[in-house]
């Protein structure tokens, strides 16, 4: 079978120019797990119908994430208890551009993502809530108290951006994710996992549901900042996650 490089080669390329208009901050996502000797197979079912992003030459981008809690990581325990309305703080550093942002994703009752970000520096990363303009922006849009936050989880994977030819729905694909729990010191990494997220407007018909659909490959509810806590914190609850957990340790397995 063809290499995923190989593969990639063979779609046609959207800039960042071009996906300016497909930026879907507001959103429902579709998540599903695969084990990441299927990758090449999928996308090869792909490439017709969808662009891959492609930016300074590359085809596959380098993200760098860190996720931050309260210390006794009330964004994470909100999440595991199912809470419907929740919310995450991130800096996210795009390493092949330089390009770095403070995130909030918001969680709605009717399952919709809304993302609002501002730029920020590189050096700003770890400690960017020392700096006004982060701090105003995260105390005017996030309910926690400011003061509270602290850098959690950090998190590094590679991603492969899909849009499809009618411009409607974008596709992540994230490999080689690896974890470091800034507060506990442990690290963890999950590199035979790869997570697809499908962002549409709507919940509306998608020639990708369909791909995983013949593959057997069924939706899968799964948050990175969860999954790395709960492989790098013992000290968090993290009962119904296990079972996901084991899920992707079974995937490993049939490598």
């Amino acid at each position: 079978m063809e290499s995923v490089t190989d593969i990639l080669a063979k779609f046609s390329p959207i800039t960042l120019e071009e996906m300016s208009a497909v930026k879907l901050m507001n959103r429902i996502d579709t998540k599903y797990l695969a084990c990441r000797t299927r990758l090449p197979e999928i996308l090869g079912h792909l490439q017709e119908n969808y662009f891959v992003q492609e930016n300074v030459g590359k085809r596959i981008a380098h993200y760098n994430t860190l996720y931050y809690d309260t210390p006794d990581a009330q964004m994470y325990v909100a999440h595991h208890d199912r809470k419907l309305t929740r919310q995450k703080l991130r800096a996210r550093i795009y390493c092949d551009t330089g390009a770095a942002f403070c995130e909030i994703k918001n969680k709605n009752n009717k399952k919709r993502t809304k993302k609002k970000r501002i730029p920020i520096k590189i050096g700003q990363f770890g400690n960017m809530l020392d700096y006004t303009e982060a701090r105003t922006f995260v105390t005017e849009k996030l309910h926690y108290e400011v003061s509270s936050l602290i850098p959690q989880v950090e998190n590094e994977f590679d991603r492969i951006t899909l849009v499809n030819k009618g411009r409607t729905e974008r596709l992540t694909i994230d490999s080689n994710i690896r974890f470091v729990n800034r507060h506990t010191g442990q690290s963890a990494e999950v590199p035979d996992l790869v997570i697809i997220e499908l962002k549409q407007d709507g919940n509306i018909p998608s020639f990708f549901k369909q791909v995983l659909l013949d593959l057997r490959i069924k939706p899968k509810r799964i948050s990175k900042y969860c999954l790395g806590t709960a492989l790098t914190n013992p000290n968090v609850k993290a009962n119904r996650f296990k079972i996901k957990i084991r899920y992707i340790n079974k995937l490993s397995q049939n490598i």
